[in-house]
């Protein structure tokens, strides 16, 4: 099966997302991806990082830059070498998977790309760009995203955050057939885990990322064997979370959370 992949270009967590579904993955299948810019369209890396200092402190917005920067130079010195990533793009090169850079997904030559491709499945992960119709119905066989909730609860951005936030005893991740509205589609794959007490965001992301990949390789398992069972969610239910606000970063700091 011909898939091609659509992720934003983040050193933190995707490397190692990668690395299990490429070793986990049939040989069979022709794999892509197509690398996007990880902020939101018409706005700027400064945009994202003075946001995120606005609503999690200067010192948190400090550490996060410094930690990309860490894993930057340490691609640039280390890539090639032994067994850990720290770029995307050195997972891709290790185990011969063609990845290309675009700044607009839904644009012409992205489309044409695909075409041209004959791509069977799109894959969107964590893509910060809204998909257009032509888009989701380009592939033959669909458009699948994985959602870091139980959907149709906490749709929208930052479910880790917002779960940890409410004192969820109970998370899980979603992978579904995109549609055009938002974290709506037919469910393919929904998995529920515990939220630790000891829990930090990022150890949250980290679990939650490796039980989403563990998704990822089971659904297209099912699509490839021509058993990709769905069913639709109840969009009367569940709730929609936006970017959080300083008060939410309070509530979340005296539940007894931390970021690390």
């Amino acid at each position: 099966m011909r898939i091609v992949f659509l992720s934003p270009d983040e050193p933190l967590h995707l490397p190692e997302f990668y690395r299990y579904i490429i070793e986990n993955l049939s040989s069979s299948h022709d794999i892509k991806v197509i690398i996007v810019p990880p902020v939101y369209k018409n706005t700027t890396k400064l945009d994202l990082v003075l946001r995120y200092a606005k609503t999690f402190g200067v010192s948190e917005a400090a550490v996060l830059s410094s930690r990309v920067i860490y894993y930057k130079g340490m691609d640039i010195l280390f890539r090639g070498k032994g067994n850990g990533f720290y770029s995307m793009s050195s997972v891709f090169k290790k185990y011969g998977i063609p990845y290309l850079y675009e700044d607009d997904v839904n644009s012409k030559r992205n489309l044409d790309r695909l075409k041209g491709w004959k791509t069977e499945l799109l894959i969107s992960i964590s893509c910060p760009q809204i998909f257009k119709r032509e888009l989701i119905e380009l592939a033959s066989k669909g458009c699948l995203n994985l959602h870091g909730s139980i959907l149709p609860d906490y749709r929208g951005v930052m479910p880790s955050f917002w779960m940890l936030a409410n004192n969820e005893n109970e998370a899980g991740s979603t992978l579904f057939f995109v549609n055009e509205k938002i974290d709506a589609g037919d469910v393919l794959v929904q998995r529920k885990f515990p939220v630790h007490p000891d829990d930090t965001l990022e150890s949250f992301i980290r679990r939650s990322k490796r039980i989403g990949a563990e998704m990822v390789v089971e659904g297209v398992g099912k699509i490839d064997r021509g058993k990709a069972e769905t069913y639709p969610l109840d969009m009367s239910k569940g709730n929609y979370y936006g970017w959080p606000k300083r008060e939410d970063v309070k509530r979340f700091l005296d539940n007894g959370r931390r970021f690390r």
